[in-house]
């Protein structure tokens, strides 16, 4: 009998290891200029990454700086590249991967708020129903009528996929969500 030719114990024969893909939340300090958000933005497009959330706003009034707060998915190596990309942009003062900072009380993960506003439209037991679930999600009703409702929601991402979910089948017409707003725990700044 004839034994099969087995391939010599080499690294190159080993199937290379595939890092998963992971939710990052990023922090970056900009200057607070035009065209600084369409470069940070294009370092992501330019290599074929998705954002999941983005939020902008001006924090430092006097100092003329912006956060940006970036959601994005990837492999551990790529993420670390982006960051040190992003790092490189002139008008870029810091860039923070919130997800890997730990607070004061050794608690992992920022801190994570989006705002949704949610309208459902229903009669009858889907509107009792959907009231008694806004409830239980501390959602306010901000508009209403008698064929529907508008409902503001605060709280992590998830919470807010989760009343979407539940709404979906009680008359869900239309959603509209901020985007993720983010800080580290503790008290050190970013």
């Amino acid at each position: 009998m004839n034994k099969p030719i087995q391939p010599p114990a080499s690294a190159y024969f080993i199937a290379p290891e595939k890092d998963r893909s992971e939710a990052r939340t990023l922090s970056i300090l900009v200057d607070n200029e035009p065209g600084v958000l369409a470069r940070v933005i294009g370092m992501f497009s330019g290599r074929g990454y998705n954002i999941e959330s983005l939020t902008v706003s001006e924090t430092e009034h006097e100092k003329h700086l912006s956060r940006i707060t970036v959601v994005t998915r990837g492999t551990h190596h790529v993420l670390e590249q982006l960051k040190s990309q992003l790092d490189r942009i002139v008008p870029v003062h810091r860039v923070v991967d919130l997800t890997r900072q730990a607070g004061d009380d050794g608690e992992t993960g920022p801190i994570e708020r989006e705002l949704a506003i949610v309208k459902v439209a229903g009669e009858g037991e889907k509107r009792v129903e959907a009231l008694r679930i806004a409830d239980v999600f501390r959602a306010k009703v901000i508009d209403s009528s008698t064929d529907h409702f508008v409902f503001e929601l605060t709280g992590r991402p998830s919470k807010i996929d989760k009343f979407v979910s539940i709404m979906t089948p009680l008359g869900l017409v239309e959603i509209c969500r901020t985007g993720v707003a983010a800080l580290a725990r503790g008290a050190a700044p970013m």
